[in-house]
């Protein structure tokens, strides 16, 4: 592609003037543009772990990393089977399509005690928030501020789930998903392409614990109702209110409305928001 070498240059360039430690500043997102649509069904060259075991969470929360044991008896059985990647909490949450990350921020200071997970298929977008997290980890050290969140219960992968999402999260792992703002696909011909289908709606509730519930927001009516359409003809799905969802207290929905890069666009422009929010549920009958 013409001139994305070029770009490549300024953008290593920029990356290694970002410094470390408390000294890190947080990216600039002009250094990490790409344009919006991606295929799914393309190769990408993606890294995937072979099941759930196999994933280097350790890698994506340090903090959280498993101690060995003080004799330094490893158990090689354990390492073998990926054992020794693992961290003491599993991750809860899973944002789809991230995008630059405005909702997993928002979110990390709010669940503080939640290990949340942004998945994104763009390499540029996924680097940014990639940076955007090491950055504020540096700058949020408990040596500098011990009230201060330290944002360690976030972290961002690329990856494209409407292939691979099983391959990432053991069954009933998950209490949420978001899918903000997908790529709406308007071509009918495009259509299969969409995050959300009767399969991957199977997916999602496979991922997802017993009342879990998916998140979905767009500014496309269309598309608005297409993913309520595939989610309530789904026998393991039940629509919920916004409100029911509020006084549970429930904060996620009015963080969704306000935090993401693109529900800011459609504020600005004075755009309207869908939201609908699905509730997995507890014994879904067979179909």
């Amino acid at each position: 592609m013409p001139g994305e070498p070029a770009k490549r240059t300024k953008r290593e360039e920029y990356k290694s003037t970002l410094g470390e430690g408390q000294d890190a500043q947080l990216p600039k997102k002009k250094f990490y543009r790409q344009r919006a649509h991606a295929n799914p069904f393309s190769d990408h060259s993606l890294t995937y772990p072979k099941c759930p075991a196999d994933m280097d969470w350790a890698s994506l929360y340090p903090a959280y990393v498993v101690e060995e044991p003080q004799d330094g008896s490893h158990d090689q059985k354990e390492i073998s089977e990926g054992k020794g990647n693992a961290i003491t909490k599993q991750v809860e949450i899973a944002d789809i399509g991230c995008g630059f990350g405005g909702l997993l921020f928002a979110l990390a200071p709010k669940l503080p005690d939640t290990l949340i997970l942004g998945m994104e298929i763009r390499t540029s977008v996924t680097e940014y928030v990639q940076d955007k997290v090491r950055a504020l980890r540096a700058q949020h050290t408990p040596t500098t501020n011990a009230s201060t969140h330290d944002f360690q219960n976030v972290s961002c992968i690329r990856a494209n789930t409407m292939k691979f999402l099983p391959n990432f999260f053991t069954r009933a792992q998950l209490s949420k998903i978001f899918l903000c703002f997908p790529d709406p696909h308007f071509k009918q011909r495009k259509h299969k392409a969409r995050i959300v289908s009767y399969t991957l709606a199977s997916e999602y509730a496979y991922v997802l614990r017993p009342g879990g519930i998916v998140y979905t927001i767009t500014d496309v009516e269309d598309l608005h109702n297409w993913m309520v359409g595939h989610f309530e003809k789904h026998p393991s799905f039940e629509m919920v209110g916004e409100e029911e969802l509020e006084k549970e207290g429930d904060v996620c929905v009015g963080i969704m409305r306000k935090e993401t890069e693109e529900g800011k666009k459609v504020e600005r422009n004075k755009g309207m928001k869908f939201v609908a929010c699905f509730r997995r549920a507890e014994d879904p009958p067979w179909p």
